[in-house]
């Protein structure tokens, strides 16, 4: 978090909590109001004071105010940048994936220590060299066959990445939120 939102937050202490206007959509494009930021240097703000309370809310700090954020999927849209790195949309490096989940349309989610992330679908390619079948690359009827699985069941996948093997689970869309410790939709209440 930037020192002048620290200090803020200091003077400020008392300032409420915004919920309802700024929401991140699948792609890690910010909104305010429906209308999407694209400013370069307040994206990068927002980037460094994007963070998460004890509720699994995910929040930007702007300044002594917080706002949190409606999330279209996860807090964290995961990419492959130009060096063949994994980073979160705020640009932090992802070192490593302590669980990845498969969804019933085939996206995949890493929880990470950053917090939870779906797998950009530009990146699908870079994921799919990655997930494996016992000793082999998976296959199409191994996925297809961890995609007919239902929600909450281990599959025959594992995802390789930092030079761990990490086991796929199958888990519904509307499951991760609570399979993954986040909240889409936080409220005051």
């Amino acid at each position: 978090m930037d020192e002048s939102v620290r200090r803020a937050m200091a003077r400020l202490p008392n300032v409420p909590d915004l919920y309802g206007w700024l929401h991140l959509d699948r792609r890690g494009r910010w909104f305010v109001n429906g209308e999407r930021i694209t400013h370069p240097r307040i994206l990068a703000f927002m980037a460094r004071n994007y963070a998460v309370d004890d509720r699994g809310c995910w929040f930007f700090q702007n300044g002594p105010q917080r706002g949190y954020v409606s999330l279209e999927y996860t807090p964290l849209i995961l990419r492959v940048d130009s060096a063949g790195d994994l980073i979160t949309h705020t640009g932090f490096p992802v070192t490593t994936i302590h669980r990845i989940c498969l969804d019933e349309q085939g996206s995949l989610v890493a929880d990470t220590p950053l917090g939870a992330g779906v797998i950009d679908d530009h990146d699908l390619a870079w994921a799919l060299s990655r997930l494996r079948h016992g000793d082999d690359p998976a296959d199409d009827t191994a996925i297809a066959d961890a995609l007919a699985l239902p929600g909450g069941t281990a599959t025959s996948l594992w995802f390789t990445f930092a030079g761990d093997s990490v086991e796929v689970g199958r888990v519904d869309a509307d499951a991760l939120p609570a399979a993954l410790s986040f909240v889409r939709e936080p409220s005051a209440s």
